[in-house]
């Protein structure tokens, strides 16, 4: 399902607090803000993009489980970005010595952070356009990797700091080092 943009600027103009209640009384709905202060209403994903979801939360929280670098964090997270953007990444991993820097309010709230690894998995109804600029924010933001994976054209773009994107043609798994060592993401039923 299609995001819905809202301009409200300049009628309405909402501070951190007033967005964060604004989610807080909106459960059902999944709410994302521009770094111009656009409120990007997000749709429930379907079945499929959720199992996918799932899968890539599983093994990354696997794996940090074995290794205990970082905190796991699901799509349900909002961080609020330097560039002032509260985003909502479908998978992100925070390294544990920036997680515990945070307050417990903070870490409570919207972290004032920039995951260091984020996942986008596009969904069947999403533009990929939109997906790739989100990428290149959270690049710009401080995110030492991300993936975007793309099942409908079975591909991976990777974004890195002062690299080019990479674009991976329907790989079976993606090696996350040395952002996250020893990671191999596996894209079995997935793509």
């Amino acid at each position: 399902m299609t995001a819905f943009v809202v301009n409200i600027k300049p009628t309405i103009e909402l501070d951190d607090e007033q967005f964060y209640q604004l989610c807080r009384q909106n459960p059902d709905l999944k709410f994302e803000r521009s770094a111009t202060g656009q409120l990007i209403i997000m749709p429930p994903t379907g079945g499929e993009s959720g199992r996918r979801n799932a899968d890539l939360v599983i093994d990354l929280g696997i794996w940090n489980r074995q290794v205990g670098l970082g905190v796991v964090l699901d799509s349900s997270t909002g961080f609020k970005l330097p560039n002032g953007a509260d985003r909502s990444p479908d998978v992100s991993w925070v390294e544990l010595s920036r997680w515990v820097a945070l307050t417990t309010e903070q870490r409570e709230k919207f972290p004032p952070i920039a995951p260091d690894f984020v996942v986008e998995l596009r969904s069947r109804t999403d533009s990929l356009a939109p997906l790739q600029e989100k990428m290149q924010e959270y690049i710009a933001n401080g995110v030492r990797l991300g993936l975007l994976i793309n099942p409908q054209d079975k591909q991976v773009e990777v974004y890195r700091p002062g690299q080019a994107m990479q674009r991976l043609e329907q790989p079976g798994s993606v090696d996350c080092e040395p952002e996250l060592p020893g990671l191999v993401l596996s894209l079995t039923g997935i793509l």
